[in-house]
């Protein structure tokens, strides 16, 4: 593989997380420098299954799930890097902490969120990452994410 891949479609992801819908958060990969960061997207619609509760009559995604598609991007991050182009079936990558989480503006149906991702360091089988996403440029979220590698 070249140091940088790009276009990993849904049907690649899916080798690459354990994550099934409702929540898988990634639709694709743009970029991917393995063991260095990665760009990813998720499409927000107005059938996610959270924007029934989330709010009645004023769609907000909940900053949680946001979170979540980046741990998922980093999660990915992490396989290319570690295992290649498919997850070891025994291993799976766990979120595991977060820090300097921030929200700045609302995600609604029609956004589409850019899930930047940079792996900062591995130490002892846990991963530390700064993740962003994006809607048109603009910051949504931000955060230093930990995932650890688990044999299960």
């Amino acid at each position: 593989m070249s140091e940088f891949a790009t276009l990993i479609d849904l049907r690649a992801i899916l080798k690459l997380l354990p994550h099934r819908y409702p929540f898988l958060l990634v639709d694709r990969v743009t970029e991917l420098e393995v063991g260095k960061r990665i760009v990813a997207l998720k499409n927000v619609t107005i059938n996610e299954p959270f924007f029934v509760g989330h709010f009645d009559g004023y769609p907000v995604m909940p900053g949680v799930l946001i979170v979540e598609a980046l741990a998922q991007a980093a999660g990915i991050l992490a396989v290319k890097t570690h295992d290649g182009d498919v997850r070891q079936e025994n291993a799976l990558y766990f979120f595991v902490g977060i820090d300097n989480c921030r929200f700045k503006r609302q995600v609604i149906p029609g956004d589409q969120l850019t899930l930047e991702v940079e792996m900062l360091r591995v130490a002892r089988g846990i991963g530390k990452f700064r993740a962003v996403a994006k809607v048109d440029g603009e910051i949504a979220a931000e955060a230093d994410l930990m995932c650890a590698r688990r044999e299960v």
